[in-house]
């Protein structure tokens, strides 16, 4: 992946001027139409537990071995 970013930033790189707004619009258009580049997600900080210490106890809950199997 490292060399076909290379390769892109060197076309740019070698675009002239008027060339850019036609290559921004067209780059721009390819990001938009990608699902799932919206953030915050529509589930970010979906819920309210009215409680400011949900993550005090992290140590605690993966001393015990949480999430392994």
């Amino acid at each position: 992946m490292c060399a076909e970013r290379d390769a892109l930033k060197r076309l740019v790189e070698d675009l002239p001027d008027e060339q850019v707004p036609a290559a921004l619009a067209a780059i721009r258009h390819q990001h938009e139409q990608r699902p799932g580049t919206t953030w915050p997600p529509s589930w970010f900080a979906s819920f309210a537990s009215g409680r400011p210490d949900l993550g005090s106890n992290h140590d605690d809950v993966l001393a015990e071995g949480f999430g392994r199997s």
